[in-house]
């Protein structure tokens, strides 16, 4: 049966696929991203905190995941909100912050049972914070608003996505002698392909990108992103995806995948090099312009909250709010931290870490010529 682009897809073929997805090429991109993956965990490991990366990164994510549907938000806004989403944060900005919401609620629950159909409900149901069952009506398409034609129309009927759910499941926990990120990159197109809910298909597939990694043991904590490598690949991504559908080129698209793996793990070891110094230079700054001496949890949480509060000190270094005040005075009036007034609190912004996490890293040119093979 051919494929129509404005039928249910009900016909979308189980896994594993049936074309050859352990090419010689998909093995060589596999090693290549294992030990890109593998170089970038090893360095977060030997980070004094983690959370440094897992609070920021994530949110960045959460800006670029959305933004691939059209939710925007600035990242000001977005950090500035981070702690505590108050009435002023635009409706994409409390929409985003439920994307890194959704994360964390995922990365919970794998610690207690593997990926199954009920994690990616409970996803999707945290980034909209309604409940998300699976589509039971007919109508959904993907295509153009404006003309009403589709470029591809999912399978309908609860029973027949439940069905390729159920499959995609065994697939992610295959015990077949697969490379998991080939698993993932191929259980990606599927869910996407599958797209059980009414809306939220996307953000719901790239935060499973990251639990699957994470419960394969890939990664000890969830700063893959694959977001921005995304957005800036978006038409190419769009176009594999249709690839796959139309006329299987498995290929190409588990490629383009492991490539985005390597090179994303590449450019987040580079931020991570690059906030290490930082923090060394911050720590003899903090000695030589506070009493604060060498308080670890001050500088962590200038880091884990680059927004900081007056109160985060409080709590954190247990010192009272005038010695907390006092601290980030001195940093601020010697320019290492930048005061923001918002309504009657003040937030101390750690701008240099920030332009470290918004920089996109350029890749040493050995490295960029490695991820076009």
């Amino acid at each position: 049966m051919s494929w129509d682009p404005e039928a249910p897809y009900n016909q979308l073929p189980l896994l594993p696929p049936r074309a050859d997805y352990e090419t010689k090429p998909i093995l060589k991109a596999a090693i290549r991203a294992r030990s890109a993956l593998a170089a970038m965990d090893e360095a977060t490991k030997r980070m004094p905190n983690p959370m440094v990366l897992v609070n920021s990164l994530s949110l960045l994510e959460a800006q670029a995941s959305s933004e691939i549907e059209n939710i925007v938000t600035t990242t000001d806004e977005l950090f500035r909100f981070a702690q505590e989403a108050s009435d002023a944060a635009s409706a994409d900005t409390k929409e985003t912050l439920r994307y890194r919401a959704a994360l964390f609620s995922g990365m919970a629950a794998i610690a207690d049972r593997p990926i199954s159909i009920n994690t990616a409900i409970d996803v999707c149901t945290n980034i909209h914070r309604r409940d998300m069952g699976v589509r039971r009506l007919p109508g959904t398409y993907i295509g153009s608003e404006k003309t009403r034609r589709a470029i591809y129309t999912p399978p309908v009927g609860e029973s027949v996505i439940l069905e390729k759910l159920g499959n995609w499941v065994e697939f992610v926990h295959t015990d077949a002698d697969i490379d998991p990120l080939v698993v993932m990159a191929i259980s990606h197109y599927q869910f996407e392909a599958i797209h059980p809910f009414a809306d939220g298909n996307g953000r719901t597939g790239r935060i499973l990108n990251v639990l699957q990694l994470v419960e394969a043991e890939l990664l000890r904590e969830p700063i893959l992103y694959l977001s921005r490598y995304i957005i800036q690949n978006k038409d190419e991504y769009y176009r594999l995806l249709l690839a796959v559908t139309a006329t299987e080129s498995w290929e190409e698209w588990i490629l383009f995948i492991l490539r985005g793996i390597e090179e994303t793990a590449a450019r987040t070891l580079l931020k991570i090099d690059r906030i290490q110094e930082l923090q060394k230079e911050m720590r003899v700054e903090i000695k030589q312009l506070t009493t604060a001496g060498s308080n670890s949890d001050l500088i962590d949480v200038l880091f884990e909250h680059p927004y900081a509060r007056i109160s985060n000190v409080i709590e954190r270094c247990g010192v009272s709010r005038p010695t907390a005040t006092m601290w980030l005075n001195a940093l601020t009036d010697a320019g290492n931290l930048v005061d923001l007034k918002v309504g009657r609190e003040r937030l101390f912004i750690n701008q240099r870490f920030m332009r470290i996490l918004s920089t996109d890293d350029r890749l040493p040119a050995d490295r960029r010529e490695q991820t076009l093979f």
